[in-house]
């Protein structure tokens, strides 16, 4: 169903028949190993797993240059949770240059923000919850988009068709929640349910060295509330909120200084704000080589309470990035965030290291120290885990 709702949107595919300027085909393969170190919450849960993925992705350019088709896809197996084997079409897309717009329809994947810890501005895609816990990683959303830059900035109006429900780890997976999700019995708060159609607006402008947003979204909520049920199960309550964001992003010698706030109503509720900052200081060329240490520091602010309760109300996280600029482009990344009021603590650390033109070694670890019991990661306390991934790109 979906996917002839997407075909819908390209009146020009006949055009794809033209000599193009240029088409290419990439993606990876991979395999995943990841292990826990703490027995699991829930006995029925695994203790590690394999699993492996394939990503690819396509582009040709038309028109000299003024149209472009963009597909991908992305999929995974796993080997012990049934749910985290998936598939998703990341992106399909038509794009064509105007005299004085750029029109976007399809499926598409969008980012917004500066922050490095929290994405709060970043609301049009759905989070990949299979794939990580993060936040980086997203479903694709399928729009229409119409872009106008001019010499007071860039607007951006998003019309967003369909809404894509999150998916969750099942019973047998990892980072859950205490109960598992009943993801088919999904309630929401419009009528219309998935077919909701949302809507976006950013505006941004470069003043000299100050990067500006400004957006605004109406619609469904990406981040469902999970409401108890009678059968043992969480459901997933989707909501329609109104959400006004800013970021800001300004360079000064070493220093790199990043904000990020939101505004958020759900319908019918009062207004709710949160908000992260913070800077990241380069050091270049340490002990005469051309190693690179950047130390970061952001500090996480949300008064949302009750249902709508975060993780990140009162936290501060400090990291450090130490990339070699070797011809391997090693790069390392740590990061601690801790909670003010109760002492939660998260543990981020990430490896990457190219083997060569082809093979990509990515490593992950990830610990949740001293988690309090009226913490949202506290059905998490014994999810540590180490991860080894290795790509095969082409």
């Amino acid at each position: 169903m979906a996917n002839r709702k997407i075909l819908a949107f390209f009146p020009l595919m006949a055009a794809l028949s033209q000599a193009p300027v240029a088409n290419e085909l990439t993606g990876y393969a991979g395999l995943e190993a990841r292990a826990f170190t703490a027995d699991p919450a829930d006995s029925i849960q695994s203790d590690a797993g394999i699993s492996a993925s394939l990503s690819l992705e396509y582009y040709r350019d038309l028109d000299d240059g003024n149209q472009r088709f963009v597909a991908s896809t992305f999929g995974r197996w796993d080997s012990e949770d049934g749910e985290r084997s998936h598939g998703d079409l990341g992106e399909l897309y038509w794009w064509k240059a105007y005299d004085s717009f750029e029109l976007y329809a399809g499926v598409r994947k969008v980012f917004w923000g500066v922050t490095e810890t929290l994405h709060l501005v970043d609301v049009i895609n759905q989070d990949d919850a299979l794939e990580n816990i993060d936040g980086e990683d997203k479903l694709g959303q399928p729009m229409v988009n119409l872009l106008m830059e001019r010499d007071w900035g860039t607007l951006e109006v998003y019309g967003l068709l369909g809404f894509r429900e999150r998916q969750f780890a099942g019973r047998e997976g990892r980072l859950r929640a205490s109960l598992p999700v009943d993801e088919g019995g999904a309630i929401y708060q419009s009528d219309r349910e998935e077919k909701h159609i949302d809507w976006a607006l950013r505006y941004s402008h470069v003043l000299g060295d100050w990067d500006l947003g400004l957006s605004h979204f109406s619609g469904t909520n990406r981040d469902p509330l999970l409401l108890s049920s009678n059968d043992g199960l969480l459901t997933p309550y989707y909501a329609q909120v109104d959400q006004t964001g800013v970021d800001i992003q300004t360079t000064r010698g070493d220093w790199l200084w990043k904000f990020e706030a939101i505004s958020f109503k759900p319908r019918g509720e009062d207004r709710q704000t949160a908000a992260v900052g913070g800077f990241e200081y380069s050091l270049y060329g340490i002990r005469e080589t051309v190693a690179d240490l950047g130390l970061l520091m952001e500090y996480q602010f949300d008064d949302r309470r009750g249902p709508w309760s975060t993780a990140n109300q009162n936290d501060i996280a400090v990291g450090v990035r130490y990339a070699l600029n070797n011809t391997q482009d090693t790069e390392f990344l740590l990061a601690v965030s801790t909670d003010l009021d109760n002492g939660s603590r998260f543990t981020n650390l990430e490896v990457t290291h190219r083997l060569d033109d082809r093979w990509l070694l990515e490593a992950e670890a990830r610990f949740f120290g001293n988690a309090d019991e009226g913490d949202p990661t506290y059905s998490l306390r014994n999810d540590d885990y180490l991860q080894l991934e290795l790509r095969r790109y082409f």
